[in-house]
């Protein structure tokens, strides 16, 4: 059976580029795009891993991830952070929340399979 990853990004090209990436490598790509109700489509998934932005709409990606990391059914679940801004307090923050894994935008095609195979155990 295939695995689920849930994209939480508000950009439609980078949905669209990962969508395509994730699901040519036999994943079922679920998409959400708004931060306010991000934990509740999370809740309705069964989910292996979550891409999150962090600058999302209605929500920050860290306030997300903070509610995952608090939640038992979530606490564990990998999660790849992604952000355009890269800063070294954006990647601390991301890490002292729990993040598997923190990656700036632009990032490659590779750079994200490499990630995600290794978030995923594959």
């Amino acid at each position: 059976m295939a695995k689920t990853v849930l994209i939480i990004e508000d950009e439609p090209h980078i949905i669209e580029a990962i969508s395509f990436l994730l699901s040519r490598e036999g994943w079922n790509v679920v998409t959400h795009s708004d931060g306010g109700s991000a934990i509740e489509r999370m809740a309705a998934l069964d989910i292996d891993l979550v891409i999150l932005d962090v600058m999302l709409p209605n929500k920050s990606g860290f306030d997300i991830l903070k509610e995952m990391r608090a939640s038992v059914r979530f606490a564990k679940k990998p999660v790849l952070m992604l952000t355009a801004k890269g800063q070294k307090r954006d990647r601390q923050a991301a890490e002292e929340l729990g993040a598997s894994h923190f990656m700036s935008k632009p990032f490659s095609n590779q750079e994200i399979l490499e990630a995600v195979e290794k978030l995923s155990g594959s």
